[in-house]
């Protein structure tokens, strides 16, 4: 920002004196009329102030060129965009049961078989209700048991000897009813127990019914599903890695309470850690709409991340969003990390240069990182001397912004830039004399051939 700091500081060098502001007081005659010419003056000298101020901020007019990225034997870039490594899934390993954490076995940054354990909650609970479970299983068996077993003799002979006593009584009551010892009633009821000792004995032969048989084996799968849902519920205790990877975050201790239910940041935990497979790394990125037009499915790419800009990775258009979004009048582009290695980790910034593909190309995957770092080519024009160092400007939200750099000279219209940018930046060509660090510009079609 030095132009705005010395357009502040020749603003504050062109006050008006006080004398001819008529602030000061001045003895003798004719005060009013020094106050007018001090008005007039003041007025001219504002009037000028204006006009050397909207003289120094109007925006300088500019061409623009671009920094691109080649590699000697690759295909050079159509689009350079800026995006954050992400896994391609990522999984929060939760609980199936509510419970205290008992046991941890894993670190943030530990990497995780598929099915290791991760966390054990207590089970105490657990297994009890299991247990009880298992008891209501165990009558349930022995209460169908006993009706597929049917009567046993003993119970048999004693219906019997029930059903012989009250017949006996029966033909008893009867013959003295007929010798008008007892009332009728008596043998009514007399005749009524013989009858019911009979079907009992009869019912006793037969056995249990059939419906009964039944409803004694449903009640056994009943018991078998509550020993079985007991049982899942203990095992879930016990939290496992549902896929082999790297574990990015640890979010329970030791004691604290884990839910089966979504929670806020304090409280229970709604799951306790997050993995995902290192392996499968993809760059995602938002691309403008007006630059859409230069990305394709399996299109290659280089990518370089942000932390390591010497290390270069092959990479593949592996994803393109099915709409746009309208706020940001962007498309998300996914890109694959063909070859990462223990260097790429998630939310690193990444660069990625959509490469124009070779039509001979059958393979269909970009192809492999050479041993020939891309170069960062810029138009020769953009090249000034600022202090005895190469610089250029890169045209920042509409100001311009001078950058030092360091070159190459491999002859033509083209310089390689070696340190200083990055690739994918817009810079001024023939920059003009008033072009200053922090300049307000606007962009002017090129005049022809500046690059």
């Amino acid at each position: 920002m030095a132009a705005d700091h010395n357009l502040e500081s020749d603003l504050n060098a062109l006050k008006i004196p006080a004398e001819l502001r008529g602030d000061a007081p001045r003895p003798g005659r004719g005060a009013g009329r020094r106050r007018l010419w001090a008005a007039a003056i003041a007025a001219a000298v504002a009037i000028a102030i204006l006009a050397f101020v909207n003289l120094r901020s109007a925006p300088v007019a500019v061409e623009l060129g671009r920094a691109e990225i080649s590699t000697d034997g690759a295909p050079a870039a159509t689009l350079v965009a800026s995006g954050y490594v992400v896994p391609h899934y990522q999984v929060e390993v939760g609980s199936k049961v509510m419970g205290k954490v008992a046991w941890i076995g894993v670190e943030k940054g530990d990497q995780v078989k598929k099915g290791q354990l991760l966390v054990r909650l207590e089970e105490d609970e657990y297994r009890a209700r299991v247990e009880s479970a298992r008891g209501a299983l165990a009558t349930a068996d022995a209460n169908l048991e006993e009706l597929r077993n049917g009567s046993r003799p003993e119970e048999i002979a004693r219906a019997q000897a029930e059903m012989e006593g009250a017949r006996t009584t029966y033909e008893r009551v009867r013959e003295l009813v007929a010798a008008r010892v007892f009332s009728q009633q008596q043998l009514d009821d007399a005749k009524a127990q013989y009858d019911v000792a009979l079907k009992t004995y009869e019912l006793t032969k037969l056995g249990p019914r059939q419906e009964a048989i039944e409803q004694a084996r449903a009640a056994v799968l009943q018991a078998q599903g509550d020993l079985a849902y007991a049982q899942t519920q203990l095992e879930a205790t016990r939290i496992t890695a549902p896929i082999a990877g790297t574990i990015l975050d640890r979010v329970v201790e030791t004691g604290e309470l884990v839910t089966t239910m979504f929670t806020g940041d304090r409280g229970a935990k709604s799951y306790v850690v997050s993995l995902a497979d290192l392996s499968d790394l993809r760059v995602e990125l938002d691309i403008n709409e007006s630059d859409f037009g230069r990305v394709s499915m399996d299109q290659p790419c280089d990518i370089v991340l942000q932390a390591y800009l010497n290390r270069h990775y092959p990479g593949r258009v592996v994803e393109i969003s099915p709409e746009a979004n309208r706020e940001k009048g962007t498309v998300q582009v996914k890109v694959q990390i063909l070859k990462p290695d223990r260097f790429v980790r998630p939310q690193m910034l990444a660069r990625v240069s959509f490469q124009q593909a070779n039509e001979t190309q059958q393979d269909k995957t970009a192809a492999p990182a050479t041993s020939t770092t891309p170069a960062v080519t810029i138009p020769r024009s953009a090249r000034i001397e600022r202090n005895g160092r190469s610089a250029v400007f890169v045209v920042q939200d509409g100001r311009a912004r001078l950058q030092e750099i360091q070159t190459n000279d491999p002859g033509g219209d083209h310089l390689v830039v070696t340190q200083g940018l990055a690739g994918g930046e817009a810079v001024v060509v023939n920059a003009p004399p008033a072009l200053e660090d922090g300049t307000r510009v606007t962009v002017i079609a090129p005049s022809g051939g500046a690059g």
